[in-house]
């Protein structure tokens, strides 16, 4: 299922969204969809990131853990 969210776009970064977009003969939705996919593969496969992410989780389950007690 699909979400729904508001992104707020610089008015020029948006006017260069939506022209790439048309130029593709996609929807500016599908682009930033596109943009977010690529993104996420990048940071997966980033070895840094994913020490860094993992930190983070463990972090936020110990915080849980104790206010679950």
């Amino acid at each position: 299922m699909a979400k729904q969210t508001t992104v707020r776009l610089p008015d020029g970064l948006s006017d260069a969204a939506q022209t790439v977009a048309r130029a593709k003969g996609t929807s500016l939705n599908q682009l930033i969809v596109e943009a977010l996919e690529k993104e996420i593969l990048s940071a997966r496969k980033d070895k840094k990131f994913m020490e860094e992410a993992r930190r983070l989780v463990k972090r936020d389950k110990e915080i849980l853990d104790r206010l679950a007690e």
